[in-house]
């Protein structure tokens, strides 16, 4: 299937490294116009744009800044014409603990982060869509957006609330021409996850061990499921939540 973001006008959050590099990478390379990587990591978001095979820009964001995000949006909009694809992938994770154990700071920030984050992206991405009468949209949700992770329940909290969102708009923006979906990864191999680690040995083959594969999975996996979903060949999936995790989960 080639080509599957040819034209497109692509805006990748959480872009600086992981699965969001991937993903812009990936849209790319099958094609896009232009890819805007916005992520509170602008060197990171320097380096991936670098990296991409075809025309794109960084952006310094802070997801959860209401007037930031609306500004970034309606700035390359204003430059590229239109928005097509939008994949809002920024997030935070935590250190386990016990649920009685978790202060209110740390909810707050995964709840603003992970779940608020996605929301004031997908306001603004829906606005310019619903305009334009086509659009879609992945939100990166998570494994814990179905089942509960051990000792997060900020985490698990928060990706079902993004699976929740994105059921939500789907229903309601479908007769406007706009898709919007979720991707459910896996334990992936990403910078995130290996702070969580943080060298722990024993976790690591903890989290590798719940891969039924017995690895962890590689970004460009998530990555390539992303770029179908925005894509013209998932023309009818639209509010689904794909879990992509080689078969751990299954229902």
């Amino acid at each position: 299937m080639p080509d599957l973001a040819t034209g497109a006008v692509v805006f990748v959050t959480g872009g600086a490294s992981g699965i969001g590099r991937a993903a812009a990478q990936q849209f790319s390379a099958e094609g896009a116009a232009h890819v805007v990587v916005a992520d509170l990591d602008i060197d990171g978001a320097e380096d991936t744009v670098a990296s991409l095979a075809g025309p794109g820009s960084s952006i310094e964001l802070d997801v959860t800044d209401d007037t930031a995000v609306a500004a970034a949006i309606d700035g390359f909009v204003a430059e590229h014409g239109r928005l097509d694809i939008a994949f809002n992938n920024a997030g935070v994770n935590d250190a386990p603990r016990a649920f009685h154990d978790l202060d209110a700071a740390s909810w707050d920030r995964m709840i603003r982060v992970n779940l608020s984050g996605v929301f004031v992206c997908m306001k603004h991405e829906l606005r310019h869509m619903a305009a334009a009468g086509s659009g879609a949209i992945v939100n990166t949700s998570s494994g814990a957006g179905v089942v509960a992770a051990p000792g997060l329940p900020h985490y698990t909290a928060a990706k079902h609330g993004v699976v929740g969102l994105t059921k939500a708009a789907a229903q309601e923006y479908a007769r406007q021409g706009i898709r919007v979906n979720a991707v459910l990864p896996g334990s992936t191999d990403t910078t995130m996850l290996q702070s969580f680690i943080a060298g722990d040995e024993g976790m690591a083959k903890i989290i590798a061990s719940s891969n039924i594969h017995g690895r962890l999975i590689e970004p460009d996996e998530i990555a390539s499921a992303v770029v179908w979903l925005a894509s013209p060949h998932a023309g009818m999936v639209n509010g689904q939540s794909l879990i992509v995790d080689g078969g751990g989960l299954v229902r």
